[in-house]
C-alpha cells in the first residue's frame, strides 16, 4: 500500500498515440508530488509510444475489456463485491438497471461488472481515495459504478465526443454524482452547465496545455523569416474520422492543383475512414502530390511540424455529433511557428482569431478554404503577423506548466479532503 494518499485514474486504454495529452498530464502530475494508480479499460492498440510514457511510474492495472471472454472473472469478483457489500452493490444494480431501461445497451452491464472487478480486485490496499476518469462516457460510467460500490467519491474530464455524443440525460447524471468536472475549452464549459439544469457540481476550464519548450527548440526568430516557395509544404495532423473535415481539405488542394498552385500535402494519422479518405485522394487525382504516413511517435511528428509552409485541419460536426474541441495539433503548429488554416467550429475560435493568429473558413467549403491556404502562403507580411501572435497566445493561455498547476489544485484538494474526513 502507498505511503501517501493515491489518485486513481480511469482511463479509457493506456497508453494511446493520439492521447498525449493524457500523458503528458499524468507526467506532470508525478512531477508535482502526486501518486497516481492507473486503471485502463483496453490495452495499448499501437505497438509503440511516446517518449514521456517512459518517464511515468504510476502503476497500471488493465480491467477485462470483454464481457464474452471475460464474464467467469467478472462476476467472481462481483459475487464476492455483493456478498461484502450488499447496500452498496444493490445500490449500483438500481443504477444500472434504470440506465438499462434508458439505453437498451449492453455496455452498462459490462461498465458495472468492470467497476465491481476494479473494486474487489484492485482497490484494497491500494490507497486510492479519489476516482477521476478521462472521458465522459465509458471511463466515467466505470468510475460512477466503482463509486458506488467503494464508497470513494469520483469526478471527471471531458473532452469532445464523449460529451456530444452522450445521451444528455445519462451525462447529467454523471455530473450530479460527481464531486466535480473538467473540461478543456470554454465552449464545452458552457454546453455542460447547460445540461446540468443548475446542478451545483462544480465545472472547471482548464485547457489542454503543451510543452512549449519542447515545440520551441531552435525555431525562435528562424521560421518566421523564412518566405516559403513552391512546391509549398503543407501538413495535417488528424485522426482519420469524419469530425477532422479531411475530404474538405482534399477538395481545397484538388483547387490548388486545377489552378497551377504547385505543393506537397503530408497526412499523419490513421482511424476508421482510412481507406474512405484514401479512395478519395486517388478519385481527385492527388496520389502524386500528397502522402499518407500513418501514426508517428512525437520527434517525427516535431520534425513535420519544423518543415511544413502551413498547417491545415478541416475539422466539422460529424453525423452523430461528434466534434473536436481544440485539437492539440493546431496549438502545436502555433508554437513551432507555423501558421495554420482551420475551421470556425466548436471552440477552435478561443485559439485561432481569424486574420491574427491563423485563418478561420465555415466548415465543408473547399473552395473558402482553398483561398484561406493560398493567401497565407503567399501573403508573407500577414505570415509574419499570424506566427508571431500565434505564438503568443499559445504561450499565454496554453502552456501546460500553468494549465497543470490549476487542475492540480483542484485534484489536491479533494485528495487531501477524503484522505482525512
Amino acid at each position: 500500500m502507498s505511503d501517501s494518499p493515491v489518485l486513481g485514474m480511469i482511463l479509457k486504454g493506456y497508453p494511446r498515440i493520439s492521447e498525449t495529452f493524457i500523458s503528458n498530464e499524468i507526467l506532470l502530475l508525478e512531477r508535482l508530488g502526486f501518486t497516481l494508480h492507473l486503471f485502463s479499460m483496453r490495452r495499448p492498440r499501437e505497438n509503440f509510444s511516446h517518449e514521456n510514457i517512459k518517464k511515468i511510474r504510476a502503476t497500471v492495472d488493465y480491467l477485462p475489456e470483454t464481457l464474452l471472454t471475460s464474464l467467469p472473472r467478472l462476476l467472481y469478483h462481483n459475487l464476492l463485491l455483493a456478498k461484502k457489500r450488499p447496500g452498496c452493490y444493490l445500490a449500483a444494480l438500481r443504477i444500472a438497471a434504470k440506465r438499462l431501461r434508458r439505453t437498451k445497451k449492453i455496455a452498462t452491464v459490462k461498465h458495472l461488472l468492470q467497476a465491481g472487478y476494479l473494486v474487489h480486485r484492485f482497490l484494497p490496499n491500494s490507497g486510492v481515495v479519489h476516482l477521476h476518469a478521462h472521458f465522459a462516457h465509458s471511463p466515467t460510467s466505470v468510475a460512477l459504478f466503482a463509486s458506488r460500490l467503494s464508497g470513494l467519491n469520483f469526478s471527471f474530464t471531458a473532452h469532445a465526443k464523449d460529451i456530444y455524443t452522450s445521451e444528455p440525460r445519462q451525462l447529467r447524471e454523471k455530473m450530479e454524482r460527481a464531486r466535480f468536472v473538467v473540461t478543456c475549452t470554454e465552449y464545452n464549459r458552457r454546453f455542460l452547465k447547460d445540461i446540468s439544469a443548475g446542478e451545483a457540481t462544480p465545472i472547471h476550464r482548464i485547457y489542454h496545455g503543451i510543452d512549449i519548450d519542447f515545440f520551441s527548440q531552435d525555431l525562435l526568430g528562424k521560421k518566421e523569416d523564412r518566405a516559403p516557395a513552391p512546391p509549398y509544404r503543407i501538413l495535417t495532423i488528424a485522426r482519420m474520422t469524419a469530425k477532422k473535415g479531411l475530404p474538405t481539405i482534399y477538395r481545397a488542394l484538388r483547387i490548388l492543383r486545377d489552378e497551377g498552385i504547385s505543393f506537397r500535402h503530408t497526412l499523419i494519422g490513421d482511424g476508421e475512414e482510412r481507406e474512405r479518405v484514401l479512395a478519395l485522394i486517388k478519385e481527385l487525382g492527388l496520389g502524386p502530390f500528397t502522402r499518407w504516413t500513418g501514426s508517428q511517435p512525437h520527434q517525427v511528428v516535431l520534425e513535420h511540424y519544423r518543415n511544413a509552409d502551413l498547417f491545415v485541419l478541416g475539422s466539422e460536426v460529424a453525423p452523430n455529433g461528434d466534434r473536436d474541441g481544440i485539437p492539440n495539433v493546431l496549438i502545436e503548429s502555433m508554437a513551432v511557428g507555423t501558421p495554420v488554416v482551420a475551421t470556425d467550429i466548436s471552440a477552435i475560435p478561443e485559439l485561432v482569431v481569424d486574420g491574427e493568429t491563423g485563418l478561420l473558413v465555415p466548415p465543408g467549403q473547399p473552395e473558402k478554404m482553398a483561398r484561406a491556404l493560398i493567401r497565407l502562403l503567399t501573403d508573407i507580411p500577414l505570415r509574419k503577423q499570424v506566427i508571431d501572435a500565434a505564438r503568443t497566445r499559445v504561450i499565454q493561455r496554453f502552456d501546460n506548466q500553468a494549465l497543470i498547476d490549476a487542475l492540480a489544485a483542484v485534484l489536491r484538494q479533494t485528495v487531501q479532503e477524503f484522505n482525512h474526513p
